[in-house]
């Protein structure tokens, strides 16, 4: 039987038989490749389904007859339940095993992939999509902890950036390969692309990467957090996914607001009170702990916001294909990779501010410059800048994010500040994607109205546009309609769609200046010495 001994990553507990490492605080040598490699297929996988799903969902829409709130859905389920389980995920991990909980993360997502693919209709789908935002939420935080727990802090932003490139790159894939499997095979290729890439990580976790636990492993799992963290996370998430079409005074929209609410509040106290908290709230009294999540709040809502609608745009608007949607972000992910090893060492030569101010006042720029172009743009010279002003400003932003985060608390508790960290980012998509899409209805109505009103219009045409808003650019036009008022119907359509992507860009763009701001006033311009969470 194995017994407990030390940690061969940083002073952690494992069930391990190996001996101590030479080096304090690092695993040994020979394991760091290998629970890199892990750690950057395994979360690439949570985020290859993040883009292939917006290349796929005009196909599934068309095939499973969705409409745009459906449509929606298909994205929202899984981001739902990933936002609302991710600090459980990652406090999971510190207890329990790292390597364990990641593990039945990967096998989760996989299975309920293979779910995705063999959905009948659209509420099968969305059902498999909220399966697969659990699998999410246990690997997700469980990649970043690896690495924190597997590396010194010296090593430790170098191989965050690392796994941002690598992550990144492999994500790229995901699209492109999507986008060709929808064109000439089927959607359902685009979830089945995650199988194998699950085979790997499994088998390297069970070959090669060391199990590791926090020092709060001994107290148990904070039971009353994990239920109030759910509660509040899911209840927020899920009032503002349904406002948009419920409205406000509806009484589940309601509940869930009041519930989320509650069980937000209900945690904070939980916590406080808690022998061994998930979520110790002296974390949240650390300027760069908390001023990282607040610019990572702001500025993922600007990227899960904003990207959403980008390949409606392509596909829907412009005409592309979906391969070539899916290949439109290349520029950025090429940029990730390339850059981020030099990005993960920015905080060590300049301290976490400069980075955190710069790159997103870039991505600002790149935000702004996705709202010029119009219907029947070139990709080259209208998409294309704003894609790569983009990219070079996230690269600027990420892995001195990620490595911000992790290195303003000690080791014990990195899968919970994994956790807290990706928990923000994905709820600050889901509310973005929520609010930006109540925004584009508003735009894309008005903007139609006035269309219709200057082509003069029939009230038969009109009333049957007033049905079909909901599909946005999908929107056709009436059966038996004469060619000319196809024509100047889809026209009137894919420009009130572009009026309402300009929106969304400029808010967007609004949301990335926000997060600078908030980096140079609550970031220290140099690291701060962590503290002891084992202190009273």
């Amino acid at each position: 039987m194995a017994q407990i001994g030390k940690a061969p990553c940083d002073d952690t507990l494992i069930l391990h038989g190996s001996p101590s490492p030479t080096e304090e605080g690092a695993c040994p040598e020979a394991s760091k490749p290998w629970v890199l490699a892990a750690a950057i297929v395994g979360s690439s996988m949570a985020f290859i389904d993040g883009t292939v799903v917006n290349v796929a969902l005009p196909a599934i829409q068309a095939d499973l007859h969705a409409t745009a709130f459906q449509a929606q859905w298909v994205v929202e389920s899984y981001a739902l339940l990933l936002a609302a389980l991710l600090l459980v995920g990652g406090a999971l991990g510190d207890r329990y095993g790292r390597r364990r909980i990641f593990a039945i993360g990967v096998v989760v997502f996989a299975l309920s992939s293979v779910g995705c693919a063999l959905a009948a209709d659209v509420q099968q789908l969305i059902a498999a999509r909220a399966i697969q935002g659990v699998g999410g939420a246990l690997l997700v935080p469980g990649s970043l902890a690896l690495i924190s727990a597997s590396f010194p802090e010296k090593e430790r932003g170098k191989a965050i950036g690392t796994w941002s490139g690598f992550s990144g790159i492999t994500a790229a894939v995901g699209p492109v390969l999507g986008g060709f499997l929808v064109d000439h095979f089927s959607w359902i290729w685009a979830f089945l692309i995650n199988v194998p890439m699950a085979l790997l990580v499994l088998w390297i976790v069970r070959r090669h990467v060391p199990e590791s636990k926090g020092a709060a492993a001994r107290g148990g799992l904070d039971l009353w957090g994990a239920l109030l963290a759910t509660a509040g996370l899911g209840g927020i998430v899920y009032a503002f996914i349904e406002a948009p079409t419920q409205g406000w005074r509806s009484p589940a929209v309601l509940a869930a607001l009041v519930t989320g609410v509650v069980g937000s509040v209900g945690f904070v106290i939980a916590e406080r009170r808690a022998r061994t908290p998930m979520l110790p709230l002296s974390l949240l009294r650390i300027g760069n702990f908390s001023g990282a999540n607040l610019l990572t709040l702001l500025l993922y809502a600007a990227l899960g916001g904003g990207l959403y609608f980008f390949p409606l745009n392509l596909i829907q608007v412009q005409g592309y294909s979906a391969t070539v949607a899916g290949a439109a972000l290349l520029p950025f992910i090429f940029l990730m990779f390339a850059l981020s090893g030099w990005a993960g060492q920015l905080v060590d030569r300049f301290g976490p501010r400069v980075p955190l101010v710069i790159g997103p006042a870039i991505a600002a720029v790149g935000f702004a410059l996705f709202a010029l172009p119009g219907v029947g743009a070139s990709y080259w010279s209208g998409f294309l800048p704003a894609v790569v002003v983009l990219g070079f400003g996230m690269t600027v932003t990420v892995a001195p994010l990620t490595t911000t985060v992790m290195n303003a608390v000690g080791p014990d508790l990195a899968g919970v500040a994994s956790g807290v960290n990706n928990a923000v980012s994905r709820a600050a998509a889901v509310l973005a994607i929520a609010v930006f899409g109540a925004i584009m209805a508003w735009a894309f109505d008005a903007a139609l109205a006035e269309r219709l009103e200057a082509m003069g219009a029939s009230d038969e045409v009109r009333a049957f546009l007033a049905a079909e808003r909901d599909r946005l650019a999908a929107a056709g036009a009436p059966p038996g309609a004469d060619a000319a008022t196809v024509a100047a119907v889809k026209r009137a359509v894919a420009e009130s769609f572009v009026a309402g992507f300009r929106w969304v860009m400029l808010l967007s763009a609004g949301l990335a200046v926000l997060s600078a701001v908030s980096a140079w006033l609550m970031i220290r311009r140099t690291p701060v010495e962590k503290p002891d969470n084992n202190k009273p």
